[in-house]
C-alpha cells in the first residue's frame, strides 16, 4: 500500500494511538457510506504532490487490504491525507533533510 504513494524504502514512522469508543465522533452515515461502530480512522502525514489518482489507487488499496485480512468492512475504512510542504520534515540533528 505503501508503494502506491511511492513512498522510499525505510521511510516509514508510525504512531498506533487506541482511544476509547466514547472519545471518538464518527458520524455514521455522512455522504452516504454506512459505517459501524468499527470504523477504523487512518490519518497519513506526507510530502504534498501525489496526483489524485494515486490517492485514489492507495485508499482503495488499504480498504481492500484490510477487507481481504481482517474482514474489516470497507465502509469502515476512513483515511485522512495531510500534505506537508518538504521544508516542514526534520528526521533528527536538527535539519531539515528534505529542505
Amino acid at each position: 500500500m505503501i508503494r502506491t504513494l511511492n513512498v522510499p524504502a525505510n521511510d516509514r514512522f508510525q504512531i498506533v494511538a487506541e482511544h476509547a469508543p466514547e472519545d471518538l465522533v464518527i458520524d455514521r452515515t455522512y455522504l452516504g457510506v454506512e459505517r459501524s461502530e468499527a470504523c477504523l480512522v487512518i490519518q497519513v502525514t506526507l510530502n504534498e504532490g501525489r496526483t489524485t489518482e494515486v490517492k485514489k489507487a492507495f485508499y482503495r488499496a488499504v480498504a481492500d487490504g484490510l477487507h481481504q485480512r481482517l474482514g474489516l468492512r470497507r465502509q469502515d475504512v476512513f483515511i485522512s491525507l495531510v500534505e506537508v510542504k518538504e521544508e516542514n520534515w526534520s528526521f533528527g540533528d536538527g535539519e531539515a533533510q528534505y529542505a
